[in-house]
């Protein structure tokens, strides 16, 4: 479990293919010394990677497979890739993001960044099928970085980076054209889910996905 909250930008060192996906090796910058043993989970951009080996003092490889470089942008890490790193929560440590699992459901395009003295505003395309999940003044994790949308319209969403998160992650760098790992808020998936597989005899409205899981035909 994570909270959005990067606590340290790390560079890239090597990212090669191998037969089950690719190796990243990373150097972890501030992060090293307290996540860096054989096992721990480390979020790189949003992406929940275990360390596979400790390659030197705070520089770590992880092993990713096919099934995470399809959904997530890792593939496109180049050496001397700036990455948002987090390592997971601690029992006891303030909680001041929100839930983050690492588990990446989209990935977006960025399409438009507006930056002045005043305010740096990026907007992203909206997945298709993200969009009920994310919601104008929610909760939304962006390559590993909580965030807080907004404003949103049918196909687009809308982000405001304050001065210490574009100090601290790698947002500030986002150009258009540009790819970001997203993850939406579980709650919203859950409740989401809930309601999309609820019986119509609960909720009083026919749900036409209940049914079908149901086997329930009309």
């Amino acid at each position: 479990m994570f909270t959005g909250l990067v606590q340290s930008s790390g560079t890239v060192i090597d990212n090669q293919l191998t037969t089950a996906g690719c190796r990243i090796v990373v150097e972890l910058g501030t992060l090293a010394p307290v996540h860096h043993g054989l096992g721990q989970s480390i979020a790189v951009n949003g992406v929940c990677l275990t360390v596979a080996e400790n390659i030197s003092p705070g520089v770590v490889a992880f092993d990713v497979i096919r099934e995470t470089l399809r959904r997530t942008t890792l593939a496109e890490l180049k050496p001397e890739s700036r990455v948002n790193l987090e390592g997971a929560l601690l029992a006891g440590e303030p909680f001041g993001g929100h839930f983050v699992q690492g588990h990446v459901d989209a990935i977006a395009d960025v399409l438009e960044v507006k930056s002045s003295v005043t305010d740096w505003r990026i907007r992203l395309s909206l997945p298709s099928h993200a969009r009920p999940l994310i919601v104008e003044k929610g909760s939304i994790t962006v390559d590993g970085v909580s965030m807080t949308v907004a404003g949103r319209d049918a196909d687009t969403f809308t982000l405001a980076l304050i001065p210490t998160t574009l100090q601290a992650t790698t947002l500030g760098a986002l150009r258009p054209g540009c790819q970001v790992n997203l993850e939406t808020d579980i709650l919203a998936r859950s409740i989401w889910n809930y309601v999309q597989n609820m019986p119509s005899s609960i909720s009083g409205v026919p749900n036409p996905a209940a049914q079908e899981t149901m086997g329930v035909r009309g």
